[in-house]
């Protein structure tokens, strides 16, 4: 057990360093939402303050800077809400597939 526990210590960042400086991957290189997403994120354009931490965090890198906000590519986000979690403001919110 105390092996798991210095497994999950050293993914924690511990310097400004090792956080990524641009997203995880590039839209185009991940597939297409098969449309088994149960919920999307959406920003609050009022709350976003443009910190830009859910474009860093995207495994999907299905986020965009636009001006001091962002915008969602929803034919390639799957729905994981690591975007919502990772808001500080609460500018980002799961809303139910329609």
């Amino acid at each position: 057990m105390s092996a798991i526990k210095v497994l999950k210590r050293d993914c924690y960042p511990s310097s400004l360093k090792d956080i990524p400086f641009a997203p995880s991957d590039k839209p185009g290189l991940v597939s297409t939402n098969g449309s088994w997403r149960v919920e999307k994120p959406v920003c609050d354009k009022e709350k976003c303050n443009g910190c830009f931490l859910c474009y860093l965090y995207c495994p999907d890198g299905v986020i965009s800077k636009s001006g001091k906000s962002i915008e969602i590519d929803y034919d390639y986000c799957k729905g994981c809400g690591i975007c919502r979690t990772i808001c500080k403001k609460g500018a980002i919110t799961m809303e139910s597939e329609k």
